[in-house]
């Protein structure tokens, strides 16, 4: 998700956000990074699928299975995985490479979660550029060097 924006003082600012796969280290939450990796998510999504094809297997042939039973068991399967993809952490990056006169190249980054989360800070971010010629300090973006 790309965006250009000028700022209030002419210089034009790049909005990216892209999605990350892997959960980048935050300060602000280090606790939350510890965790099992992928195989317990494997593991439990196997036993599901086993658990499901074992059903279907011992039907017997007279039982007529309702089609919402079937919307139940699709639903079931695919509630974490995405719920997993819209709640993935996304990188923020606003950067603008400065101008002739005074102003010298920035880039601010910042980390968001969900995608509904990053489209409005994508908004908030490009507004406050437009009025203020810069990110919100006070933001989710921080100034790198």
């Amino acid at each position: 998700m790309n965006r250009v924006v000028r700022g209030s003082d002419g210089r034009e600012w790049t909005i990216k956000a892209n999605l990350e796969w892997s959960n980048p280290i935050v300060v602000d939450e280090f606790e939350h990074d510890v965790n099992g990796g992928n195989a317990p998510a494997i593991v439990v999504g196997a036993a599901l699928a086993a658990l499901v094809v074992i059903f279907v297997a011992w039907t017997p042939a007279e039982v007529i299975i309702p089609p919402w039973l079937i919307l139940i068991f699709v639903v079931a399967i695919l509630f974490f995985p995405v719920r997993w993809v819209l709640h993935r952490p996304w990188t923020l990056t606003a950067s603008t490479p400065g101008d002739a006169d005074e102003n010298p190249p920035e880039t601010w980054v910042g980390v968001v979660r969900g995608f509904i989360e990053v489209r409005t800070e994508v908004s908030q971010v490009a507004r406050h550029i437009e009025l203020y010629a810069e990110p919100d300090m006070n933001g989710r973006l921080q100034p790198t060097e």
